[in-house]
């Protein structure tokens, strides 16, 4: 059976601190691939994997001082999505991230988001029950 966390239940840490008002976060992680052919042939014969990357975005109603400051000041840092449904977690732990852009929107008879986007090293996923 599926899980369907709710983002209300759910947090963000960046290092220690509590990111509030945080609308989404969503990541990709991907690997490196390169496909090889038989000569004389048009067919793939092997497949072989290189590095791994991870990209996030985080999208934060109005603003979060902590990831405003390391887009000041750049330095590494770590963030931890825990994603929670009833009595299940998720803990999503991206590793070495560096904050790489910000992106800030304001539409009429709305509030402000800003979007942030960071690279890191990995990304773990663990399940657990509370």
């Amino acid at each position: 059976m599926p899980l369907v966390f709710s983002a209300r239940d759910s947090e963000v840490r960046v290092g220690n601190d509590l990111i509030e008002g945080v609308r989404g976060i969503e990541y990709r992680s991907t690997r490196d691939r390169r496909e090889v052919t038989a000569i004389g042939s048009d067919e793939r014969i092997a497949v072989y994997y290189g590095a791994r990357s991870v990209t996030g975005r985080l999208r934060v109603a109005s603003t979060a001082v902590v990831l405003d400051s390391l887009l000041t000041t750049p330095a590494e840092f770590q963030v931890v999505a825990t994603l929670r449904h009833g009595g299940a977690q998720r803990t999503v732990a991206f590793d070495e991230c560096w904050l790489e852009s910000k992106q800030v929107a304001l539409a009429e008879g709305g509030h402000s988001e800003t979007v942030y986007q960071f690279s890191a090293t990995r990304v773990r996923e663990e399940d657990s029950k509370v």
